[in-house]
């Protein structure tokens, strides 16, 4: 094919096989994407599932565990193979069991995660069987036709057709920092990417105006594709908290191997190792405490909690694109937010118009147009305010790219809801038929944020050859582009004193909360004015609208919540600053009527950087602000210390959405390329989500505190027991044989330990209810440890309770030792394995809070209780069932000894409350001044929260 950019547009069309009018058929669409393929860049290959499965044993415990399996055949085949070699097979079995848990977790939660994806998927505009469509952008094929609009990302290479003031952002391709102007006409010669004007490319983004374009190249045959090609897949970054948790296991594993190492060796010299049984015995205990300490579902269940969190965040329309941006959320300490859609409803309507002859008002609300146009409170009757009002409401109509229809009974729009409040208000005045049947497009300049104005170009149908073009925008932009007034049906000279008392009415409009727009026209005779900005000029001042956009009834009671939790809401908006304060106010957004309460973007640009890092650290409502504004408030913030949220819609966000620590897109209203900036995106554009977000990532964050709190006590309790053991075998009667010292537990049973009790409880904790008052909690910091000293010192605390009670128990049963017993050392191994098994069960409920009685809410989730049944009754056939008891060395106890096992693992319980309760004690006394170190801890039992900070 012929360089598409060197060819007529038509004839493009025409050798792809497309329509300029009309686009593809579905059908055809279907048979090209089946035979060119999806248009997605080739993902890296994926991984089969069963290198996913070899890879959970890609671990240096794993390592060990096999090593230690090898040793124990070997001894066993040494030994003549006598009877079945349990112990290597119940190692063997156990690693496989675990292998295989985190290999189905980690499924899970990568189909969550993909799931989430396809949720935030980005579309663009087709025409499709003689229908405007948006498709997801990997539907999209050679042939079909891109209606591109501004805001809108690039979905695949294309030649322009036609073009209306469309600019593209092409820094990804090309590294052209500023917008490329593009226009339809054909070139020649040998062209350049960066000069390829009549072409567009995927990967870029419309900054302005629009065009069609049809397809030329989709996936890896567009010129992203061929750069893509080239490039090698760049590894994905480990979070911060999944490389805390790896720092955490690595100075687990370290540590404990090198505890390990040190009895080993003592038992070595101290007892008299004779055969190759001998030598396994003591490097199995080696073993049992390597695997005592390491919890090896941590990483397992740490995916599949944040999996689930942001799968419940979807459920609550708030799509996280990445699990990272989950840790972030619940740091949050500033939410800058846009005002419209986001804390008001994004109906926009039409209260008040004014025009030379005075002022009516509209009833109603929202998209219904139900609702009168009414003068003093009464039906606007006939005269010149009524044309006055015609020509404000019609042109307003004209110059509009919504559509306002009727759908299940319930009014919608298509479109820009300021547009749409234009058409509310015509039907309430009843000339909609007038307008459709007398007048029809002929060319639109369409809305820029430069320029604050939208103009369409229309032909009069009773009228041949005459034109008109009809502007809407800000009323201080528009007077400057207006020399008469309408005054009735005639139009008067517009002067200096005029234009000051239309100001002050739009000042009155905007002290009333009401946004305002004016409307201006121009009648052309003879040919059609130029679809540009030279179009507007001369124009007739039509007069002027006030509109509300009502705020949500959830949004106050967001804000406050918000509030209480620490985090300050920052409204940002392009509104007027009467209009902001206004509004800002009814939403309790600044509260301490000391500060200053609107600053808008022209004082902003007035101030030097040490000024402006004042402002903004004591204002918190700006109006009238532009995109570089938003980017330096954001940074502003960040400089103070801050957890940045930034919401945002539009093509000029995308900047301060992508430096903000969390930006934020509106799913409905957003632009493709904010949300492709953004870590989050709203699915109903509503800033309680935003606090529900942030509310889900804290209460994500203290179950991962909870689960941890857990997995290390307890295996902190099973080193402290095989350690402690070891150390004090001939205080409590572990020495069998001729001195030899016997291992409290063996590795068999700490490894089924740790399956039953780790995976399933931790899960459970994953899922548990949020504590009562976690948004009444000052921001966490992204510095502050996940494992801080506070929760160090609990888990070791209850790891030393657990061991001495399990101790303690096999010091029961044993002859000597303490408290000397009559049983033998199976039975009394069984006995300390069971207390240990019960006492990491107690421990769930101790874990759910650092400072809460367990008892505090107990029956709130069911999960955890069915994982600790599961847990209890797996102990229970372990204890019982012959062929287990064989595999695991344990034998049956009596019903008395179950007694005492409980009772025994219960003292965690119990010893866990009065350390509460001593620590809600001191948490009520009165504390004398001190000084704050930071914000508060997740955790209510943290040493910065009992500090009051």
């Amino acid at each position: 094919m012929t360089d598409p950019w060197l060819m007529d547009a038509a004839d493009v069309v025409r050798m792809l096989g497309g329509d300029a009018g009309s686009g593809l058929t579905s059908a055809e669409a279907a048979e090209r994407l089946a035979r060119v393929g999806p248009n997605r860049l080739h993902a890296a290959p994926e991984v089969p599932a069963w290198r996913k499965l070899l890879l959970q044993f890609a671990d240096p415990l794993v390592y060990l565990l096999i090593a230690a399996t090898v040793v124990s055949l070997v001894a066993w085949a040494l030994e003549g193979a006598d009877g079945t070699p349990y112990e290597a097979i119940v190692i063997a079995v156990i690693v496989v069991a675990n292998a295989v848990l985190g290999f189905v977790q980690e499924r899970k939660a990568e189909r969550a995660v993909a799931a989430l994806q396809r949720m935030a998927a980005t579309t663009v505009g087709l025409l499709r069987d003689g229908r405007q469509l948006r498709l997801p952008t990997d539907e999209v094929v050679p042939g079909d036709i891109l209606v591109l609009r501004e805001g809108d990302a690039v979905g695949a290479d294309g030649r322009l057709l036609e073009t209306a003031s469309l600019q593209v952002a092409e820094a990804p391709l090309t590294g052209e920092s500023e917008p490329v102007v593009k226009d339809a006409a054909t070139l020649s010669g040998s062209v350049e990417l960066g000069d390829r004007t009549n072409m567009v490319f995927s990967g870029t983004a419309v900054t302005r105006g629009g065009g069609r374009a049809v397809v030329t190249a989709t996936g890896m045959d567009a010129e992203m594709g061929r750069i893509a090609s080239m490039l090698e897949r760049t590894k994905e970054e480990r979070t911060p908290l999944q490389r805390e948790i790896d720092r955490l296991g690595r100075i687990l594993g370290i540590a404990v191997i090198a505890i390990a190492a040190v009895v080993v060796l003592a038992i070595a010299l101290t007892s008299d190792l004779r055969t190759a049984s001998d030598l396994v015995e003591v490097l199995l205990i080696g073993v049992s405490l390597a695997v005592a300490a390491v919890p090896e579902s941590l990483s397992a269940v740490l995916t599949v909690v944040l999996a689930l969190g942001v799968r419940r965040m979807a459920q609550q329309h708030a799509i996280v694109t990445k699990l990272s941006s989950v840790e972030t959320l619940g740091s949050a300490s500033v939410i800058c937010t846009d005002k419209t859609g986001t804390l008001t409803r994004n109906e926009m309507t039409i209260q008040r118009i004014v025009t030379r002859s005075g002022a009516v008002t509209a009833t109603g609300v929202g998209y219904d147009p139900t609702g009168r146009i009414l003068a003093d409170g009464e039906p606007l009757g006939d005269g010149r305010l009524l044309e006055e009002v015609r020509v404000v409401v019609g042109g307003g109509s004209l110059a509009n790219e919504a559509i306002l229809h009727r759908t299940d009974g319930a009014w919608t729009i298509q479109g820009d809801p300021t547009d749409a409040a234009f058409l509310v208000a015509e039907r309430k005045l009843g000339i909609t038929d007038e307008r459709t049947e007398r007048f029809t497009r002929a060319g639109l300049v369409p809305f820029t944020s430069e320029r604050g104005l939208m103009s369409s170009v229309v032909s009069d149908g009773r009228r041949a050859g005459r034109w008109l073009v009809i502007t809407k925008g800000a009323p201080d932009i528009l007077l400057t582009r207006c020399t008469r007034e309408r005054v009735g049906t005639e139009d008067l000279e517009l002067t200096q004193e005029r234009r000051a008392q239309i100001l002050k009415v739009v000042d009155h409009l905007g002290d009333e909360a009401l946004r305002t727009l004016g409307v201006a026209l121009r009648v052309q005779e003879g040919d059609p004015p130029r679809s540009d900005e030279s179009a507007e000029r001369d124009l007739v001042f039509a007069g002027v609208v006030g509109m509300i956009d009502p705020p949500r009834p959830e949004a106050v009671a967001s804000i406050a919540e918000a509030q209480r939790a620490g985090i300050r809401v920052v409204m940002i908006t392009g509104d007027h600053p009467r209009t902001a304060a206004r509004i800002a106010s009814d939403l309790g957004i600044e509260p301490d009527p000391a500060r200053r309460a609107v600053v808008s973007g022209r004082e902003l640009d007035d101030m030097d950087d040490e000024a402006f890092a004042r402002t903004v650290r004591s204002v918190s409502a700006f109006a009238r602000v532009a995109p570089e504004h938003k980017l330096r408030i954001v940074d502003a913030l960040q400089a103070d210390g801050n957890i940045v949220a930034m919401t945002g819609d539009g093509v000029n966000d995308a900047p301060a959405l992508k430096a903000a620590d969390i930006g934020i897109a509106m799913g409905i209203t957003g632009t493709e390329v904010a949300k492709e900036a953004a870590k989050m995106i709203l699915a109903d554009d509503n800033f309680a989500t935003i606090v529900a977000a942030v509310r889900e990532g804290r209460a994500i964050f203290a179950n991962i505190r909870k689960f941890l709190r857990y997995l290390l006590s307890s295996n902190i309790g099973e080193v402290l027991t095989m350690l402690l053991g070891v150390v004090g075998a001939s205080v409590i009667g572990l020495r069998v044989g001729a001195g030899a010292v016997a291992a409290p537990l063996l590795a068999t049973q700490i490894l089924w330990i740790n399956l039953v009790t780790d995976s399933g409880p931790a899960l459970a904790m994953g899922v548990d209810p949020p504590p009562r008052d976690v948004m009444e909690r000052a921001p966490r910091r992204t510095t502050d440890r996940m494992v801080d000293r506070g929760l160090q010192l609990e888990v070791l605390f209850v790891g030393l309770i657990m061991a001495l009670v399990t101790l303690l128990t096999i010091d029961m049963k044993l002859p000597g030792g303490l408290i000397p017993g009559s049983g033998d050392l199976t039975g009394a191994r069984t006995a300390g394995f069971t207390v240990l098994v019960l006492a990491q069960l107690f421990n769930c409920f101790n874990a759910r809070s650092g400072r809460d009685s367990a008892f505090r809410n107990l029956f709130t989730n069911p999960l955890l209780w069915a994982a600790i049944g599961l847990s209890l009754v797996a102990q229970v056939a372990v204890v019982h069932v012959s062929i287990l008891n064989e595999a695991f060395d344990t034998a049956p106890l009596s019903a008395g000894d179950w007694a005492l096992c409980m009772a025994m693992a219960s003292l965690v319980l119990w010893v866990e409350e009065l350390r509460k309760l001593i620590v809600r004690i001191r948490a009520r006394r009165p504390a004398g001044p001190r000084r704050a170190t930071g914000p508060a801890d997740p955790d209510p039992a943290s040493p910065a929260r009992r500090a009051g900070t």
